[in-house]
């Protein structure tokens, strides 16, 4: 195959259902890129021979009833975010995109993610109802990654990796940042579209360091983590904390997911406007609101919302106007921070109409 000539896409499934949905992807030409550039699509069945991601090993991995059960493979990708948010409606719920490398990957706040040979980068679908859930969801993935890697450890008789997870959507080992989450929406015909992207350093020393070379330090083990049992490993948890998440609620994941977070009793600074001036007070985290912001509590022992401020560790607190307003034309939701609170965008072609309760802060639209 050659990857420099058009985008390549490989197909497979875990099923003969999946295989069949692989298969009239294909001959349908079926999947786009966002600037429409060529795409060359193949089964797995075709490749005569894998040149890196091992799709037999992860399908082999993976025991779930709806995640990553269709797959698509590329040696090079501008991101694979873009091809499952541009073909979600062309895709089942749980379809996974996966690249060896991707050159145009992006995290929060339109920030790049750098993307070598080595780290793990997929996307995935999901299609959820209530809004009012889905800001929660990208602490439901960052939960499952971090105990994934720990199934992994704990199954192979590893040393135990501690990620941490620094809200909203960073992973930490050994204080250095090496993962992050980035979840993005678009609502349509009353349903929220969701793809999750996660990018995690497993084989990358640079740019940071990733779970191999923090593994050789703590073990004489020739043992490699694999990016094909990591995905795996993380759809086999995520389906789980993902049905518990819908039928019990994000309280019943919060006890485990504030044992792997850093920020249970920080002190933090926090910013508030006061008329013309800026006022720095410091407060300390107790967890999270309902909306999936930061809950703290000021030495006043008065209780506050914390909303970062870009990619800074200073946060501000101005509690939202609430309105409701009539939405008509194209919504898209960027789930920046935290997650799934966004700017109004005619960018997508999905035609809503419906009542929405929204946020104006700092002269922006926000969904809530």
């Amino acid at each position: 195959m050659d990857s420099n000539s058009s985008c390549v896409l490989v197909l497979s499934g875990k099923s003969l259902a999946e295989n069949e949905i692989a298969e009239s992807l294909k001959s349908n030409s079926t999947l786009k890129l966002p600037d429409n550039s060529e795409v060359s699509i193949h089964l797995q069945s075709e490749i005569v021979k894998q040149e890196s991601f091992d799709v037999e090993l992860f399908m082999n991995s993976l025991a779930t009833n709806r995640f990553g059960r269709l797959l698509i493979w590329s040696p090079r990708l501008p991101s694979t975010h873009d091809v499952v948010s541009h073909n979600f409606c062309e895709l089942p719920v749980g379809a996974v995109c996966v690249a060896d490398v991707q050159f145009k990957g992006r995290g929060r706040s339109k920030n790049a993610w750098e993307s070598p040979k080595g780290c793990l980068m997929f996307s995935f679908t999901i299609q959820m109802e209530d809004g009012r859930v889905v800001p929660l969801l990208q602490y439901v993935a960052s939960l499952a990654l971090t105990e994934a890697i720990k199934d992994v450890c704990s199954r192979d008789g590893l040393p135990c990796l501690d990620i941490k997870i620094k809200w909203p959507n960073d992973l930490y080992l050994n204080g250095i940042k090496v993962g992050g989450i980035l979840c993005t929406s678009t609502y349509r015909t009353k349903k929220f579209n969701v793809s999750i992207g996660i990018g995690l350093n497993v084989n990358n020393e640079e740019p940071t360091t990733c779970l191999n070379a923090v593994l050789r330090k703590l073990s004489d083990s020739t043992y490699q983590f694999q990016r094909e049992d990591v995905i795996a490993a993380f759809f086999n948890k995520f389906e789980t904390f993902y049905d518990t998440f819908i039928n019990q609620g994000f309280q019943s994941l919060e006890e485990l997911y504030y044992k792997t977070w850093l920020h249970s009793g920080q002190r933090v600074i926090i910013q508030e406007k006061n008329e013309d001036q800026v006022v720095e007070n410091v407060v300390t985290i107790q967890g999270l609101t309902s909306s999936g912001y930061l809950l703290a509590m000021g030495d006043d022992n008065q209780m506050c919302e914390l909303h970062p401020d870009g990619n800074r560790s200073t946060y501000k607190v101005s509690p939202p106007i609430a309105i409701c307003i009539e939405v008509s034309g194209s919504l898209h939701v960027e789930n920046s921070v935290p997650c799934c609170f966004g700017v109004w965008t005619s960018e997508r072609k999905c035609n809503v109409t419906a009542s929405c309760i929204v946020t104006i802060e700092r002269s922006q639209l926000l969904f809530c």
